[in-house]
């Protein structure tokens, strides 16, 4: 009798690929392993973080701190402890630096309360206290020759008619409904910006309302990274998506810089 030919079984399905961790699902996670470490801990990522965003965004503006002036500066501000005082105008910089920081932390937590121009003034002010308050703060008057930036400015009466325009659409439920919380961030960013509505640290005042309006929809701050200074110039005379490619990158060197600090302290 022939033989009964052999039935061959089907190869089994290859497994499924592991379904990508979005920013959202890491952000939460790390936020818990936050909460869950010791205080220490805690406070070495805040003061790292802080260090590390005041240097490169500095960077990014053209000035550049080195690592005694920040370690003295925040060492200054936290403990009260002496520092030459030939220092003081470095010092000053970076108090009032960070006090922007903690002032956009502040108000990141109020969540429903929307983004307006004051409050962009506001954060203005905390960097600049000289010019006084919302009410007096100026807006720039001219288009400086020799400037930092290289993409086109507004012209200065367009300044707050254009101001308006990108506060109104980042507090539009369209926007929000249409757009990711990244998105939404690194182009408001990105309009204030090509503004450039204050004679100094616009650069400063868009990276903050960025961060503002990241750390309100939980995520950690996308700090630009001064290597990236170049590609961020560039990205300024282009178009918001590689500047929204720049941020995303920033926010994921944040997270894994997290990830790191937590790791470390989870292997001791």
């Amino acid at each position: 009798m022939p033989s009964k030919t052999t039935a061959k079984k089907k190869p089994a399905p290859p497994p499924e690929a592991p379904k990508p961790v979005s920013l959202e699902e890491r952000t939460a996670t790390l936020e818990e392993r936050l909460k869950k470490a010791p205080q220490d801990v805690v406070e070495k990522y805040r003061i790292d973080l802080d260090t590390s965003w005041i240097a490169h965004d500095s960077a990014l503006e053209g000035v550049v701190y080195t690592l005694a002036e920040l370690r003295s500066a925040m060492g200054a501000m936290d403990t009260g402890a002496a520092f030459d005082s030939s220092m003081q105008p470095v010092v000053e910089e970076i108090r009032r630096h960070r006090e922007a920081l903690n002032f956009v932390r502040e108000h990141a937590l109020k969540r429903r309360v929307p983004l307006t121009v004051d409050l962009v003034k506001r954060i203005y002010c905390v960097l600049h206290p000289e010019e006084g308050d919302v009410k007096t703060v100026k807006y720039r008057k001219d288009i400086p020759q020799h400037r930092l930036y290289f993409h086109e400015y507004a012209a200065p009466d367009k300044i707050a008619y254009k101001l308006r325009q990108v506060i109104d659409w980042a507090n539009d439920p369209e926007t929000r409904r249409t757009r990711t919380p990244v998105r939404l961030a690194a182009r408001a960013h990105y309009d204030i910006l090509r503004i450039f509505p204050f004679a100094t640290d616009s650069g400063k005042v868009a990276r903050l309302v960025m961060n503002l309006l990241l750390l309100r929809s939980g995520y950690p701050p996308a700090v630009i990274h001064s290597t990236e200074r170049q590609r961020y110039y560039e990205a300024l005379k282009g178009s918001s998506a590689t500047m929204y490619s720049i941020v995303q990158d920033a926010i994921e060197n944040s997270l894994s810089s997290i990830e790191k600090l937590i790791g470390a302290y989870d292997s001791r």
